[in-house]
């Protein structure tokens, strides 16, 4: 069973920063690319970030310049370096990774909460 695990959420102040983590119980190399998004209640869940196997990266244009998505091989993990947060940030992160057989699996955490917030 695959697993993934956030971590690192919590309360910050406007202009903040945070590093979410995305532990994976299967070695990085195994996914063809973890995501992050996030979701306020009631609303959809929104896409934020992506780093695919070979290294390329693409964000939403809400967080292009402020978010930065990363990984460690040798951790199995997965990070979210968010700088400069605004209260509209506020949501619970999820991050999500897809393993291809002979179709695609998707995975998904338990998501951790981001609150930004004076």
């Amino acid at each position: 069973q695959v697993e993934l695990e956030e971590s690192g959420g919590g309360l910050v102040q406007p202009g903040g920063s945070l590093r979410l983590s995305c532990v994976t119980s299967e070695t990085i190399r195994s996914f063809l690319e973890i995501s992050w998004y996030r979701q306020v209640p009631g609303k959809e869940r929104d896409f934020v970030a992506i780093v695919r196997s070979y290294g390329t990266t693409d964000y939403a244009d809400s967080v292009k310049g402020r978010f930065t998505i990363s990984r460690d091989a040798a951790k199995n993990t997965v990070y979210l370096q968010m700088n400069n947060l605004k209260p509209e940030d506020t949501a619970i992160y999820y991050c999500k990774g897809t393993i291809i057989t002979n179709r695609a699996l998707e995975y998904w955490g338990q998501g951790t909460q981001v609150t930004v917030s004076s």
